[in-house]
């Protein structure tokens, strides 16, 4: 299984409805792109500082890296981060993702 785990900087003037609506159209791909899991999302709640202003975060488990490289190209999936990255500081500069192999663990 894969993780993919996104960690994002909203923009201050992102109101809550639009990141919960964002969320909405996320969690909405596991209906549309086969392999897509179970999908979660939070603000970072670490005591530790080293979030290096990543203040929010998501994780979406896919069932092997083929039914994630088919999200990756997905028009809803496109559309969806799309709209996340206007969402961000500085656009993609206010993204980070890092894909874990879980399967082995």
């Amino acid at each position: 299984m894969i993780r993919h785990c996104v960690f994002v900087r909203f923009r201050d003037d992102v109101p809550e409805t639009e990141r919960a609506a964002i969320h909405a159209d996320l969690e909405a791909l596991r209906a549309v792109i086969e392999g897509v899991g179970k999908v979660q999302f939070s603000a970072n709640v670490s005591p530790e500082p080293f979030g290096r202003g990543f203040g929010h975060g998501f994780t979406i488990d896919f069932r092997d890296a083929a039914a994630r490289d088919a999200y990756l190209v997905h028009e809803a999936h496109q559309r969806a981060g799309a709209r996340l990255v206007a969402a961000l500081e500085d656009g993609t500069e206010g993204l980070m993702v890092i894909d874990l192999d879980v399967t082995q663990m």
